[in-house]
């Protein structure tokens, strides 16, 4: 315990006292005791004895310093306290997270950017907002040539496409080539293909609506900068992501619109490779691609 520059120890109190009048009471000669008297009035040695041997009836054992401490004059804030309340305003506060950017959002804005096919596939190069990308080989961007009448839109690429980074270069691509083939196209002269991701899905698996929807600004940028004059989509996924609708079987072979294109749905050649029997009806489209090419 300190008080007015004194310590109080509670052990040996009487022993101390008498060690503490023996050696103090000299210094104390102008000793000023706060709180009792005027701070700047001097003492008298009979004064400053009776108040020395008060001190030391109240416990004090041991002077700590040569004048006396007037705490009523130092701030209103205990020690502890004083230094809680200086940490606490050192401390900063807590971080109030970013909030997370929309994927959408961040698409379309790098979509709209892109003045060409090659500006176009460096802006989804650059869009990491995808986890896609992160299990992917490579960007599958597109193939064939690009001021064609008509563009094949895809699903995603599988793993042989994603290791040649061009899409349709597998099973399924090989059946396409052999399809357009038989009303006189050809991913080298007459055809542009691409995919609604340009990332592998895991294990093939359909894409997750999120993923799909992030992806698409860069599709409709796409179509708009290759300006085919026909779109045809090709599954399931294709028809989601394009026309809002599922169910192949029934979209099939029905001529409508969507991204200010007519567009063709059909069925997806890997689909073809686990039906046969469904290739009379892709047969009948491609013969109806072709009407369209020659009146349109």
């Amino acid at each position: 315990m300190r008080q007015a520059g004194l310590r109080i120890n509670p052990v040996g109190r009487s022993e101390a006292a008498r060690n503490l009048r023996n050696r103090a009471i000299p210094i104390y000669l102008s000793l000023r005791v706060p709180y009792l008297w005027d701070m700047d009035s001097a003492l008298d040695y009979h004064t400053a004895k009776a108040l020395l041997e008060w001190q030391v009836e109240l416990g004090v054992t041991e002077a700590i310093g040569d004048t006396p401490i007037d705490r009523y004059a130092l701030a209103d804030v205990a020690p502890g306290r004083a230094k809680a309340a200086a940490q606490a305003t050192a401390t900063p506060g807590p971080v109030v997270p970013t909030p997370a950017e929309d994927p959408v959002a961040v698409a379309k804005a790098m979509a709209a950017r892109a003045g060409s096919l090659d500006d176009l596939r460096a802006a989804m190069g650059a869009f990491d907002l995808c986890d896609l990308k992160k299990g992917a080989r490579n960007l599958v961007f597109a193939d064939g040539v690009p001021d064609a009448r008509v563009m094949i839109i895809g699903e995603a690429p599988g793993r042989e496409e994603d290791q040649a980074a061009l899409p349709f270069v597998g099973r399924a691509g090989q059946l396409l080539d052999r399809m357009l083939a038989a009303i006189g196209l050809s991913r080298t002269e007459t055809v542009y293909i691409t995919n609604v991701l340009p990332w592998r899905p895991p294990q093939n698996s359909d894409p997750k609506p999120e993923e799909i929807a992030m992806m698409r600004p860069f599709l409709e940028r796409h179509v708009a900068l290759a300006n085919p004059d026909f779109l045809v989509l090709m599954g399931n996924i294709s028809c989601q992501t394009v026309l809002g609708k599922r169910g192949i079987t029934r979209l099939r072979g029905h001529w409508t619109e969507a991204m200010g294109k007519p567009v063709l749905p059909m069925f997806h050649p890997a689909y073809l490779l686990r039906t046969p029997s469904a290739k009379r009806e892709a047969w009948a489209d491609l013969l109806d691609l072709k009407v369209r090419l020659r009146d349109g």
